[in-house]
């Protein structure tokens, strides 16, 4: 399949073809050539100017100088706004931190740990200054357990409700399933607040976890945060992160396996508005035999300077025979004065893997199907409702939960109507 087909497939009815897309088809490794497909080993990207250095070669580290201080022309940091990131990034010293609202089903418990603790040097390290400033600042961590082979009858919940205030929130949270076990996570940040967030989820031998991310915040909110999760060996794990609230939000989620048959499933949502800034930025480090991923982010922009970007990277090291993975980021662009950036990078170091892909397209409504919808009846404003919920509900229903699914979709069909413009754009039909 060309270039060309598969963006059109990719955009089905949401996307005019050719309209801002970018897309690289699945790869299947050519038997004993060594390579995926007929690409050599090594990376390539869509989507955006050239790397100044592999994601396989990022600095990783719990000291905060070990980076310095970002200036923006970083390529970790280049699309950040650094005035509004500034914020956190100067590091301040903070007696604040999260007070969560737990909701705990039996089969699991919550503690406290100090900074000292063994179990927090053993976590995954910070990949940028701000997740080491977080590990440092936070003095401590906040622990979920849940016991091998407990299979909890209702979700986890972690509520936290930022107060206003300019002293910055600094939090850690490990998340510590046992084996064989089965458990739903659910964090909620609401409210107003300067947060930097660092989470870490270790994933038991065999157990089965979901951990959904929401990120409602009140206009004004600042969020920065790192997530880390360590897939054991034939463990299931899958991450939901809406993203709807705040200034800014910028959120990196890192997954690596400790094992074989480890399967991780990534799926976003995010919706901006003006003068918005919401940044996801993914690794994946497949570095062991049989493990699976796949990632699936969609976003939606209205209003000026609504701003948003997807960073999607993953690695394929040499050891990593049978590996598994794609990946896709859909935009959908509803007004004038918004961007979205799009980056996926792959990386494959071995050419013995089941197969390996990538894929981003961001384009506005298809004419052609508000057009149909009109047409049986539907007012302008309806279809272009109809059109956007039917873009999100495929990812949000992967949360499991009706109640905060029903929530969040009420969020986004709300937003559709902040622009007084959006129900007076016309419809036409391209010639």
């Amino acid at each position: 399949m060309s270039a060309e087909n598969t963006t059109t497939t990719l955009a089905g009815e949401l996307f005019a073809p050719g309209v801002g897309a970018q897309a690289g088809p699945p790869t299947t490794p050519a038997a004993g050539t060594g390579s995926a497909g007929q690409a050599t080993p090594g990376s390539h990207s869509h989507g955006g100017p050239a790397r100044t250095g592999s994601p396989a070669e990022r600095l990783t580290s719990t000291d905060p100088d070990a980076f310095g201080v970002p200036t923006g022309r970083e390529e970790t940091w280049r699309f950040t706004p650094m005035k509004r990131v500034r914020v956190l990034l100067d590091g301040a010293p903070s007696d604040a931190h999260p007070s969560w609202d737990a909701d705990l089903p039996d089969g699991a418990e919550l503690s406290r740990v100090e900074a000292d603790d063994p179990m927090l040097k053993g976590l995954p390290e910070p990949v940028d200054r701000l997740a080491a400033l977080t590990r440092q600042r936070a003095d401590g961590a906040t622990v979920v357990r849940v016991a091998a082979e407990a299979q909890l009858d209702r979700p986890v919940t972690l509520g936290f409700s930022g107060a206003a205030g300019d002293d910055v929130v600094w939090g850690q949270l490990v998340v510590e399933v046992g084996a064989f076990a089965q458990a739903t996570i659910v964090l909620d940040h609401t409210g107003l607040a300067r947060y930097s967030g660092g989470v870490a989820v270790l994933v038991g031998d065999g157990a089965q976890v979901t951990l959904v991310s929401v990120q409602d915040w009140a206009p004004g909110a600042v969020h920065g945060g790192q997530y880390d999760t360590v897939v054991g060996r034939d463990a299931t794990f899958k991450q939901v992160v809406v993203t709807l609230g705040g200034d800014l939000v910028r959120l990196v989620s890192n997954v690596q396996y400790s094992g074989p048959g480890g399967s991780a499933d990534l799926y976003g949502v995010y919706f901006a508005d003006e003068t918005q800034h919401q940044e996801h930025r993914l690794w994946v480090d497949h570095a062991v035999p049989h493990c699976r991923s796949n990632v699936l982010y969609k976003g939606a922009l209205q209003g000026e300077d609504a701003r948003t970007v997807w960073i999607g990277d993953v690695r394929i090291r040499p050891a990593a025979v049978g590996t598994e993975t794609y990946e896709l980021n859909r935009n959908l662009v509803l007004t004038d004065g918004a961007r979205a950036d799009s980056v996926p990078n792959l990386e494959i170091e071995t050419g013995e893997i089941v197969g390996a892909g990538h894929a981003s397209a961001t384009g506005r409504f298809d004419d052609e199907q508000l057009f149909y919808l009109c047409s049986r009846g539907i007012d302008a404003e309806t279809a272009r409702r109809l059109v956007v919920r039917g873009f999100f509900a495929d990812v949000v229903q992967h949360i499991g939960l009706p109640e905060l699914q029903d929530r969040l979709m009420g969020t986004i069909e709300a937003r559709l109507g902040a622009l007084p413009g959006l129900e007076e754009q016309p419809v036409e039909v391209p010639a």
